[in-house]
C-alpha cells in the first residue's frame, strides 16, 4: 500500500491525478499541497492547506511516513501570474524547491507534469523555462524521475484562457469523432492524470527506467489503453 504527496491539485491536471488517486484501490493516502483545499473528499485525503507557497516544502518535509511517490503537477500562466518573471517563480522556482524537499525527505519516485515542448535550449520563454525544470529535477537523482511531455491538455480550466479554450473545443470535437483523431496533438485531462499515476507506480516496483520521459503515445498508452485502476 502506497502514501503520495501532490501538488497543484486544484488545477486541471492535478485534479485528475487527485481523483485517479484517491480512487485507486493501492493508494492509502494522498497528501496534497495547495493555497485551497481541493472539492474532493475521501478519508484518504490528507491537505495540506497554505496561502504562503514559501511553507510547502516545509509541509512537504514534515509529513510522516514520507510518502514514497511526489507528483507536481504545478503551473501558472503568465497572464494569471502577472508577468513571466512571476511566472517563472511558481514553475520553476517553486517547482524546483519542492523537488528538492521530496528529494532530502527520501521520496523514491518523481513525477513531473511538462510540456510537449519543453526544451532547455529553446528561444521561447515558456518551453525553455519548463526544459531547464526538467534537468534540474532529473539533476537531483532520485531513485525514478518521470516526466510527462503532453500535447494539449483537454478538459475545463478554473482560469481563463480564451486562445486555448478555441483549440480546446476542436480538440473535444475531434474525441467525438475518434479518439485517434485527437490523440496525437492533445490529451484528455482524465488520460494524463491516469498516466501519471499508472508511470508512478510502476516505478515504485522498480519498472521502466532511472529517468524516463512519457510522451504522448505512451501517455495513451498508460492513461486509456492499458489502464487498470
Amino acid at each position: 500500500m502506497t502514501s503520495v504527496a501532490l501538488v497543484g491539485a486544484t488545477g486541471l491536471e492535478g485534479s485528475q491525478i487527485l481523483s485517479t488517486l484517491l480512487s485507486h484501490a493501492s493508494i492509502t493516502s494522498v497528501h496534497s499541497l495547495s493555497r485551497r483545499q481541493p472539492t474532493n473528499t475521501s478519508p484518504k485525503l490528507q491537505p495540506l492547506e497554505s496561502t504562503e507557497t514559501s511553507q510547502w516544502s516545509t509541509q512537504l518535509s514534515s509529513i510522516t511516513p514520507q510518502p514514497s511517490i511526489f507528483f507536481s503537477a504545478l503551473g501558472t500562466t503568465r497572464g494569471a501570474a502577472g508577468s513571466f518573471e512571476a511566472q517563472r517563480k511558481i514553475d520553476y522556482d517553486l517547482n524546483l524547491a519542492l523537488a528538492q524537499a521530496a528529494k532530502a525527505s527520501g521520496v523514491k519516485v518523481y513525477v513531473l507534469i511538462s510540456t510537449g515542448g519543453a526544451n532547455p535550449n529553446s528561444m521561447m520563454g515558456y518551453p525553455k523555462m519548463k526544459g531547464e525544470l526538467e534537468e534540474a529535477v532529473k539533476a537531483l537523482d532520485f531513485e525514478h524521475t518521470i516526466i510527462l511531455r503532453p500535447g494539449l491538455l483537454v478538459g475545463e480550466r478554473q482560469e481563463s484562457r480564451p486562445a486555448e479554450f478555441v483549440v480546446r473545443k476542436i480538440a473535444g470535437f475531434a474525441g467525438a469523432l475518434s479518439n485517434g483523431l485527437k490523440d496525437f496533438w492533445a490529451q484528455d485531462g482524465e488520460v494524463v492524470g491516469r498516466a501519471a499515476v499508472s508511470a508512478g507506480l510502476e516505478a515504485l516496483e522498480g519498472k521502466g527506467p532511472k529517468v524516463w520521459l512519457v510522451g504522448q503515445s505512451d501517455i495513451v498508452r498508460l492513461g486509456r489503453t492499458e489502464w487498470e485502476a
